[in-house]
C-alpha cells in the first residue's frame, strides 16, 4: 500500500483526538457563554451597545484562544464547523432556560426586540473562530 491510500494515524487514535476535540469545543462554548452572558446580565443594564461590545470581545477572544491553543492547525472548514456547533449550541442553551424559566430569556444571542444586535450576535458565534484560521482546506 501506499502513503495516499493509508492513514498515518490509527483508528484508535483519530478516534482519541475527534473526542478531544469534541470536549474543547464544548468547553471553549461554555466558556465564551459564561462570559457573554455575564457580560449581559452585568453591562446591558447600563448600556446595550456596550454590553454587545463587551459581550462580542468575549467571543472574539474566546475563539482566539480556541484557534490557538486547541486548534493551531486547523483549516477555515474546520474554524467555521466548530462556529456552526457553537451557534447550534447557543440555541439550545437558550431554548433549554427559557423553557425552565417559563419566560424568554435572550442573555447568548441578544434580544429579539433588537434584530440588528441579534444578527450581529449570530455571526460573530458563526465566523469568530473562522477569523483565526491559518489556511484553508486546499492547502
Amino acid at each position: 500500500m501506499t502513503s495516499m491510500t493509508r492513514s498515518d494515524t490509527p483508528l484508535a487514535e483519530s478516534r482519541h483526538h475527534a473526542i478531544t476535540t469534541a470536549a474543547l469545543v464544548v468547553l471553549f462554548w461554555a466558556i465564551a457563554a459564561v462570559l457573554v452572558a455575564t457580560a449581559h446580565l452585568r453591562i446591558d443594564r447600563l448600556s446595550t451597545w456596550g454590553g454587545a461590545a463587551v459581550e462580542i470581545g468575549a467571543l472574539i477572544v474566546v475563539a482566539f484562544c480556541y484557534m490557538r491553543f486547541v486548534a493551531r492547525s486547523a483549516t477555515v472548514d474546520h474554524a467555521l464547523l466548530v462556529g456552526i456547533i457553537w451557534l447550534l449550541m447557543t440555541i439550545v442553551a437558550e431554548l433549554v432556560i427559557a423553557s425552565r424559566m417559563h419566560h424568554g430569556w435572550f442573555a447568548l444571542l441578544g434580544s429579539p426586540a433588537k434584530p440588528v444586535l441579534r444578527n450581529v450576535f449570530l455571526f460573530v458565534w458563526i465566523f469568530a473562530p473562522s477569523v483565526f484560521a491559518r489556511h484553508e482546506a486546499g492547502d
